[in-house]
């Protein structure tokens, strides 16, 4: 999320101002946990369209029940329409793959690897800790036994551009699987579920020590921005999925109402600037967006 726009770093990993619910970011949770309940709960063979149907059902009853559903206060005309595209993106899932022939060792796996990182500018040289974690949508074994990463998308999928960027976030999750699982996935892929449309690719020594230098450096940079409270926003087209418009100066807004008035010698360092946490936040990768799954 620090790659994509600094200010929503900032209000979403250390203001902790919380984003108003999405639909189409609700809609992608619920399709989530509709397949997460198809693979994890049923046998290879009796994963069928007409059962994922019932599961969507389930995950609606769920979800809409929750604080983000009755929020949203989803009802009449809107409701159908959401619940006919959410069955339309469940019935693409069946035309990427049989999901009877999947070997499903995990769904919405939680994985989280703490990595020693230089410190930033400014520091003593001691080393900080930097703490990567991840969900993994589902994690599979082939039929030679090697792990397969998968990531949902329920969003459209990007342009040629953006395509390496969100295969970064999976190969991300090949990273996390290696430091704590200690097996490198021979495959990750994603399944856009719109199009619909599978992206594959093949982890390697290039991809992953690339992502071991960006997490460093995205942390270096991070700690910087902590000291100069710096976090500038990034105008772009995710900003039409954005909650922070009130306060991003791209829309008018002002970041000053996220933060209450401190006291005086609150969150100050000998220095005078902020000071600057030795975890990395959950989201300093570039994860992916809520809003695009």
């Amino acid at each position: 999320m620090f790659k994509e726009c600094a200010l929503a770093f900032r209000l979403s990993a250390i203001d902790k101002v919380p984003e108003p619910p999405s639909l189409q970011a609700f809609k992608g949770t619920v399709v989530h946990r509709a397949l997460e309940l198809l693979m994890w709960e049923e046998e290879q063979g009796a994963r069928t369209l007409a059962v994922a149907f019932k599961k969507l059902e389930r995950s609606l009853e769920e979800l809409l029940a929750g604080a983000e559903g009755t929020a949203l206060g989803l009802a009449g005309e809107q409701f159908e329409g959401f619940v006919e595209d959410a069955r339309g993106l469940v019935g693409n899932y069946f035309v990427l793959e049989d999901p009877n022939r999947v070997r499903v060792i995990g769904t919405e796996l939680r994985l989280q690897v703490d990595m020693s990182a230089p410190a930033g500018d400014g520091d003593d040289g001691a080393v900080s800790r930097l703490r990567l974690r991840g969900i993994i949508d589902r994690l599979e074994l082939d039929e030679q036994g090697e792990l397969i990463v998968t990531d949902y998308k329920t969003g459209r999928a990007p342009g040629q551009n953006q395509e390496q960027a969100r295969l970064g976030g999976v190969h991300f999750y090949a990273l996390l699987c290696e430091q704590v699982l200690g097996r490198r996935p021979a495959m990750v892929q994603l399944f856009h579920l719109r199009e619909p449309l599978a992206i594959c690719s093949t982890p390697d020594d290039q991809s992953i020590n690339g992502l071991e230098r960006q997490a460093t450096a995205i942390w270096a940079a991070v700690k910087r921005a902590c000291l100069s409270d710096d976090f500038r926003p990034k105008p772009g087209r995710l900003c039409d999925w954005c909650g922070y418009h009130a306060y991003c100066p791209a829309w008018g807004g002002d970041p000053a109402l996220a933060r209450p008035a401190p006291s005086p010698s609150d969150g100050e360092t000998s220095s005078g600037g902020p000071e600057v946490a030795q975890i990395a936040p959950a989201q300093l990768l570039q994860l992916p967006l809520a809003a695009n799954r």
